[in-house]
């Protein structure tokens, strides 16, 4: 519920502070006065686009601050959180325009863009008026409309579309995947086998290239490691070495000990003569190789090193190619299963959709009637027995809330074309018609503020009594603002105020003052007769007041 309206230098408002009350609040006063700047002033506080130039005149900027009572489980509290913004029970909007043209909004003193405030908005304050193209005469929130009326929930419906999309999009993707390997069928055959054939190991590439290099350098150098062979061997250095080993021997027991030391240094060489002439054998029988190993270890490498060349990879990393075109190849063998296994899915997931959808259009079709009906029995106290309103289901193209387009037509009179709620009623007709309406869909907007902005233009005597009173039944319990030229109507209000014009120092000012119950007589008087107040009118306001 709005609870108040402040208002600094916007306009030809220079202070206004309103406090308004729940029920019916009706606001009157004569054309011109600024009525209109007041749902202006809202609309900006709330974030609507309106005036581009809002600052009065003389002033350095405009400001507007509305506070709103916000109970539990308000559908605002849900814009709150998503925006990270802390939930009290009373939610106060402020915006700014300076002159410069800058706007600056702040909510419960956190600052804020204007599309927060738009969406706060949307749960907070709904406006109905003749020229209205965002609630009721809107075709294409028709549907939510009649969905919220009718309490039809479309969740099943959302998620069946979703997992329809989800389905079909896998199966378009595997039938894509299916008809490129398809194309590269061939290859993907060659290359695998050609792979398989030569079953290249990683660290393959770096082994046989020093093999082949030692090989290729074999001949060199085993003849020197020969010639060291011969060096060591009986014949030369060791021979000697024994030599020279069984001589001191022999002088030994004559040396009394003065050659203990050699020979045991002898003893020791020749165990590591022994061990270099090992590790030299070792070397040569390494170095002997068949004169067709080297021919076929370099094809094996060559051939490698030609695979990676032909496939743009690194020698080992032609086992993980491997690998992947085997991968590629066996999805290709067993794309017709995958296929028609996701084909099924789709088929499932259409079918779960369509009976979805199916249940929405017979629950909408069923809910119009009961919506056309509700409407007769609305507009019959509006005294327009005679016309018809049909909710139209139609077809529509499939989307996440069904496959039904929903239209509200009237026929103004019997035997008449039907057609469109804007484009068939007059401007009277049409206020009845909206306010039938919402009377009949109040149900779906809980914690709205609901503005009538001169719905009942164009309607007097018995039809404007009918609808200040269907205004004032849709306002128990909730909260209406009616800017109203209808003494019928405002008689009705729980609450009333006048918006004037006064001059001030050579300027123009609008104000707003919250009418006594004289005050409210005085008021419906000049409603009733105009500039003259006539003490009759004063008895006519009295006895509309008192019905």
């Amino acid at each position: 519920m709005l609870r108040s309206l402040e208002i600094r230098d916007v306009l030809i408002i220079d202070r206004l502070d309103l406090e308004f009350q729940p029920g019916l609040n009706v606001l009157t006063g004569e054309t011109g006065a600024g009525k209109s700047i007041l749902l202006d002033a809202l609309g900006f506080v709330l974030g609507w686009r309106g005036r581009a130039e809002l600052v009065r005149a003389g002033a350095e900027q405009g400001a507007v601050t509305a506070v709103f009572d916000l109970p539990e489980g308000h559908a605002a509290r849900d814009v709150l959180a998503e925006a990270g913004i802390e939930a009290g029970d009373e939610l106060i909007l402020r915006r700014v325009n300076t002159v410069d043209g800058r706007k600056t909004a702040w909510v419960n003193d956190r600052r804020v863009s204007g599309e927060v405030l738009r969406d706060l908005s949307d749960s907070l304050v709904e406006l109905h008026g003749q020229q209205d193209d965002r609630g009721l005469l809107n075709p294409r929130g028709h549907r939510t409309l009649l969905d919220a009326f009718a309490g039809i929930d479309t969740s099943a419906a959302r998620v069946a579309w979703r997992t329809q999309a989800a389905a079909r999009g896998k199966l378009a993707e595997a039938e894509a995947a299916l008809a490129a390997a398809r194309k590269e069928e061939d290859y993907l055959r060659h290359a695998v086998t050609e792979l398989d054939k030569l079953d290249p190991e990683p660290g393959e590439e770096a082994t046989l290239d020093a093999r082949r290099r030692m090989m290729q350098g074999a001949e060199k150098i085993r003849a020197d490691i020969s010639r060291a062979h011969q060096a060591l061997s009986e014949q030369a250095a060791e021979g000697m070495m024994r030599d020279a080993l069984r001589w001191l021997e022999g002088a030994a027991d004559r040396a009394e000990g003065q050659l203990e030391a050699a020979v045991s240094a002898l003893n020791r060489a020749l165990i590591e003569l022994g061990e270099a002439q090992q590790g030299v054998e070792q070397s040569l029988a390494a170095l002997e190789f068949d004169p067709s190993e080297l021919e076929a270890l370099e094809e094996r490498l060559f051939a490698i090193r030609a695979l990676a060349r032909k496939h743009g990879v690194l020698a080992d990393d032609l086992g993980g190619l491997a690998a992947d075109l085997r991968a590629r190849l066996a999805a290709l063998d067993g794309g017709e299963a995958g296929i028609a296994a996701l084909a099924k899915a789709v088929v499932q997931a259409e079918s779960k959709y369509a009976e979805e959808v199916a249940w929405l259009t017979r629950a909408r079709k069923a809910a119009a009637l009961r919506l056309d009906q509700a409407m007769a029995a609305e507009l019959a106290p509006l005294k327009m027995e005679r016309a018809v309103f049909v909710t139209e289901v139609t077809a529509a193209d499939a989307g996440p809330d069904g496959v039904d387009a929903v239209t509200f037509t009237v026929a103004t009179n019997p035997g008449a074309p039907a057609g469109a709620l804007n484009k068939i009623a007059s401007g009277g007709e049409l206020s009845r018609f909206l306010l039938a309406l919402k009377v009949c869909l109040t149900g779906d907007s809980p914690g709205l503020t609901m503005i009538f902005d001169e719905i009942d233009r164009g309607v007097g005597g018995a039809t404007a009594d009918a609808v200040g009173r269907r205004l004032k039944a849709l306002a128990s319990g909730s909260q209406v603002l009616v800017v109203t030229h209808s003494p019928q109507v405002a008689a009705l209000g729980g609450a009333h105020w006048r918006v004037e014009k006064r001059v001030v120092d050579e300027m123009t000012l609008s104000t707003v003052l919250s009418l006594s119950p004289a005050d409210r007589v005085e008021e419906i008087a000049r409603m009733l007769s105009g500039d003259t107040i006539t003490e009759a009118a004063r008895e006519a306001a009295r006895a509309l007041l008192n019905a």
